[in-house]
């Protein structure tokens, strides 16, 4: 324990056990693992391309470290490669086949139940991931025997009780690198964002023109919980390519990163609580 401290490793870091420790944490009643989901690809020219895995992998090891006292749980590394063969065009981006990340998903949470744990929960941050996501949920789940449970939450959506108090963007500004994502890395890593680079790019309508799809991470104030039901995915020949930004950065700030973070982390923190309640024998 001592080394890991000084080392400034995180309690709840699966990489930085010993494979005794990690088998004696799985082992006990309602544990827990997580599994952060990101993906390495172009976040418009003021932020990394790491952005995705960073903030997913933060979250979920912050709500995990809050919850540890109570809760035995324990953090992967993240799944880097995502779903993102639509931000190829401006370079920058790695993508995986769809079918192989699925297979990695799914080999990961096994390996998890293999160990001992419980639970397995996906902490996902990219949404091209979400069907990746719950695909994973539902083929492990019904792939073993033993009395587990497959979970999957795409970070943000966490946030949605408090964004509409604290945003500055008309609805479409806080989608891919805008107001939301661009206020977490100034409060996490603001060495990594040029604020003299920052495009705005708000969607006018939602994608493709349909009233039931995506424009924006979260749905307009009073929407009664509907969230972008119709997905849509246009070919190459039909896509905008203006910007690598869909949303408005120019708005973010240290301030609201830090009340984002901290509610998120309470968030997912009361989250694994309760999954680690449902899983006690």
């Amino acid at each position: 324990m001592v080394y890991r401290e000084a080392m400034g490793a995180s309690p709840v870091e699966w990489a930085g056990r010993a494979y005794t420790e990690i088998n004696d944490l799985a082992g006990r009643d309602g544990s827990v693992l997580v599994v952060p989901m990101g993906s390495l690809e172009q976040h418009g020219p003021h932020m990394p391309v790491m952005t995705d895995i960073y903030l997913a992998t933060s979250v979920a090891t912050a709500g995990a470290e809050k919850a540890s006292e109570d809760v035995p749980v324990l953090v992967t590394p993240p799944m880097w490669v995502g779903y993102s063969p639509y931000h190829l065009y401006w370079g920058g981006s790695i993508t995986g086949e769809f079918t192989h990340l699925l297979q990695s998903l799914q080999d990961v949470a096994l390996s998890g139940i293999d160990a001992g744990f419980d639970a397995v929960l996906f902490v996902n941050g990219h949404g091209g991931n979400g069907p990746l996501k719950s695909a994973a949920v539902q083929t492990v789940a019904a792939s073993v025997d033993a009395p587990v449970e497959l979970l999957g939450v795409t970070y943000y959506y966490l946030a949605e009780p408090i964004i509409h108090e604290l945003r500055d963007s008309e609805m479409g500004g806080m989608s891919h690198a805008g107001e939301f994502e661009t206020s977490l890395m100034m409060y996490l890593r603001p060495e990594l964002v040029d604020e003299g680079e920052m495009e705005v790019n708000v969607r006018s309508t939602r994608k493709g023109g349909y009233e039931h799809a995506f424009q924006d991470f979260f749905e307009d104030e009073g929407g009664a919980g509907r969230r972008n039901p119709l997905a849509v995915s246009q070919s190459e020949s039909r896509t905008t390519r203006e910007s690598g930004v869909t949303g408005d950065p120019t708005v973010a700030s240290e301030e609201k990163g830090e009340v984002l973070f901290e509610f998120l982390r309470d968030e997912l923190a009361d989250l694994l609580a309760d999954i680690h309640d449902h899983n006690r024998e």
